[in-house]
This record gives C-alpha cells, sequence and structure tokens, in this order.
C-alpha cells in the first residue's frame, strides 16, 4: 500500500498540473517541471520516514552495516537537499544524478530488509515485495533521470 501511495505522489501532481496546463489559458508548465513536483513530494515524503520512524529505517539495514541509526539520519537529510536541489536549475542535473545514484545504493537495503521480512513499508511480505519494489524503483530512477533533465542516455541537447 505504502507503494501505491508514492507512487501517486508522483503522478497526481503531473497530471493535475498536464491538466491545468491544457485548459487554464496562460498557465504552462514544462513537463519536467511538473515531473519535479511530484519528486520533490516523494523525496520530501521518504526524508521524513527517516526522522520520525528512525527505528524501523534502522531495521532495514543489514546488522554489518556501521552506524545504521546515522546513516539513516543522513540519508533523510539527503533525500530532503534533493527535494530542494532539483528546483534550483544550476544544481537540478548534479542533484538528480546523486538522487539516481542514492536510489540505486539504497536498493540492496531493500533486499535485505523484504528477504528478512522486516515489518515496515510492505517489506514484511517478504520476497514477493521485491517484484513490487523493483519495477517502482526504476520508476522512480526514470522519473528522475526526466524531472532532472539528464541528458547522460543520448537525449536531446
Amino acid at each position: 500500500m505504502q507503494l501505491v501511495f508514492l507512487l501517486l505522489l508522483l503522478i497526481v501532481p503531473y497530471v493535475l498540473l498536464t491538466i491545468a496546463d491544457r485548459w487554464i489559458g496562460g498557465f504552462q508548465v514544462s513537463p519536467a517541471a511538473r515531473a519535479r513536483v511530484g519528486l520533490s513530494l516523494l523525496f520530501a515524503f521518504t526524508a521524513l520516514g527517516h526522522f520520525i520512524r528512525t527505528e524501523d529505517m534502522v531495521a532495514m539495514l543489514p546488522p554489518v552495516v556501521s552506524h545504521p541509526t546515522e546513516i539513516v539520519y543522513v540519508t533523510g537529510v539527503l533525500e530532503l537537499l534533493g527535494a530542494i536541489g532539483i528546483w534550483v536549475p544550476r544544481l537540478r542535473r548534479l542533484t538528480g544524478i546523486c538522487l539516481i545514484l542514492m536510489l540505486i545504493c539504497l536498493f540492496p537495503a531493500n533486499i535485505y530488509s523484504a528477504i528478512m521480512r522486516v515489518n515496515f513499508g510492505g517489506h514484511a511480505l517478504g520476497p514477493a515485495y521485491l517484484l513490487m519494489r523493483a519495477p517502482f524503483q526504476l520508476f522512480v530512477i526514470g522519473w528522475t533521470y526526466v524531472a532532472t533533465e539528464q541528458r547522460w542516455l543520448g537525449g536531446r541537447k
């Protein structure tokens, strides 16, 4: 259910802004800016979880990870900075690359917590959770790529 909520955080602002763009004269928002609204909401919301449900997030990390509480706090701060940084034109692309790298680096924690059936964010479903989480994670990476106007995959200049 949490993944559905996160997906809605991404998509609903985009859809509403697209409708406004089409129906309200003089109202124009680029597709990338529409995508940034949802991305900011997503990262602000997930960052909040790092501070409100810290122990649940710590449980997602394997025991070999040292200083798990500090890592949870740092990643929460990074997510907040990312939610803001994508709106700063000079930082947008760098922020996007950093967010994409962070999403990739955090995925092993999702695998661990799904296998260990950590009771947080759907991980209690076990490995089946990864069947939903992996495509969602790829979707967020793609959304971040578009929202931060990345060009390193050979897109237009």
